[in-house]
């Protein structure tokens, strides 16, 4: 009888690609996939270590799966990806129960791992980074009915913003070759899949010698979008300082470039920005959206946004409140800082903003945002957008649930389409966070 496994996923989209990495891997060990931790012979939590309480949670769910090692006493339970990395020995201290951990560059062993621990072996640990695994030869598993794919393009950064733990956890930039890439694109589409999002720490630090040219990133999305002019083609996450005019250039040549990008701002204070290791000022931030603005109609920018980092003022606060009125995200991600050990904010800064100050600065850049994205989704009214559906609306069943090419969700009525049509809708009312359509007069666009 096969053994099942159950993964649970924590964080960023490289995770959910590392995800399939790890299934596919298992897959070839005679593994099964199952939907609930109770039917499971083995359980993953894949983590994330951005965050504290990111991994306070994993912590705590961890503890709630060892329970089931009562009922099934034969159950391995492990964590994987960046917090095995970060976290290392702690993980076994806090949770002696745990069977293994293996950090984001040590899936290939898992198998091993796994034999070590059925024949008797504990606190089993793989936690080495790599300078050249990319995973390039393994096609993550997707089943045929996936609609949307990620697929990773490199790993790693050397960037070392401030705050952040990824060039520990995840080690230095490495690209994977382009022939890898294009045969996995390929399998994606033979599997049904309409649209991708290349992924990347920094995706506009790619850059492959296939020993005749050099390719970076705007050529490979040149190529790519080129070869399969039918894919919607997404990618996350960009760096400001390394966006340049051949990027802008290339989304507004091809159609099936979806026209969003995601710009992590972070903040809008100079002073902030330099603290952070950004390398980038507002000014650079803005002129380089401008380009987007300028030469793509109708493009959409998310960003990323952290309240109460080291030293932040007043001042400062309110200076990344009106750069996000002038720049008018449509949508953001919005975090309180959270010291990491190890980082450079750690070492080289005092974590000095009182949390409940830290909370009132996250509840004003939220509120602002929902503002903004309100009156961005206000423009669509009565416009028509081209929607691939993806599934059915979590809220309500009669509904699909889908994404224009501007990366805003819309939900509208049932007309006799399945996921992966993509099909024409007006947009006739909105919230903050979703446009809700109807279907509109030629619909077979794909």
């Amino acid at each position: 009888m096969k053994k099942r496994v159950y993964i649970e996923t924590y964080g960023c989209q490289m995770n959910v690609s590392d995800t399939q990495v790890i299934y596919s891997i298992l897959s070839k060990e005679g593994y099964e996939f199952c939907q609930q931790p109770a039917d499971a012979d083995l359980i993953l939590m894949n983590t994330c270590s951005i965050r504290e309480h990111a991994e306070e949670k994993i912590i705590s769910r961890a503890k709630e799966l060892i329970s089931l090692k009562k009922k099934k006493p034969g159950l391995k339970i492990g964590i994987v990806g960046c917090m095995s990395t970060w976290n290392k020995q702690k993980l076994f201290d806090k949770i002696p129960q745990l069977d293994l951990i293996a950090g984001p560059d040590s899936y290939r062993n898992l198998p091993l791992l796994l034999k070590q621990s059925y024949s008797g072996e504990t606190h089993l640990m793989d936690i080495l980074l790599s300078n050249t695994e990319t995973y390039e030869d393994i096609l993550p598993y997707y089943p045929e009915n996936y609609v949307t794919a990620f697929v990773s393009i490199m790993r790693g950064c050397n960037n070392f913003c401030a705050y952040c733990v990824v060039p520990f956890t995840r080690g230095r930039e490495r690209s994977r070759p382009l022939h890898s890439i294009m045969n996995e694109v390929h399998d994606l589409m033979e599997k049904g899949v309409k649209e991708i999002t290349f992924l990347g720490q920094n995706v506009n630090s790619y850059k492959w010698d296939d020993g005749c040219r050099k390719w970076f990133f705007p050529d490979l999305l040149d190529h790519v979008a080129t070869h399969f002019p039918s894919l919607r083609i997404r990618f996350a996450t960009s760096h400001p300082k390394d966006v340049s005019r051949e990027l802008v250039e290339v989304m507004a040549q091809y159609p099936n470039i979806a026209p969003s990008i995601h710009l992590p701002l972070q903040s809008g204070s100079n002073r902030i920005l330099r603290r952070m290791n950004r390398n980038y000022t507002l000014e650079e931030y803005k002129e380089k959206i401008q380009w987007f603005y300028d030469t793509i109609p109708g493009i959409t920018v998310s960003t990323d946004i952290i309240a109460g980092f080291c030293g932040e003022t007043e001042e400062d606060h309110q200076k990344t409140l009106e750069a996000m009125k002038d720049i008018h995200f449509f949508y953001a991600y919005m975090f309180k800082y959270s010291e990491r050990p190890g980082t450079l904010a750690a070492q080289k800064y005092v974590d000095d903003v009182a949390d409940d100050v830290k909370t009132r600065r996250l509840q004003e850049i939220i509120q602002l945002q929902q503002q903004l994205s309100y009156e961005h989704n206000l423009r669509d009214i009565n416009k028509t957008f081209d929607v691939l559906i993806e599934g059915p609306s979590h809220k309500n069943p009669n509904e699909w649930f889908g994404r224009t090419g501007q990366n805003k969700v819309v939900v509208f009525p049932f007309q006799g389409k399945r996921p992966g049509d993509v099909v024409k809708v007006k947009v006739v009312e909105v919230t903050s966070a979703t446009l809700r359509g109807i279907p509109w007069p030629e619909t077979n666009l794909m």
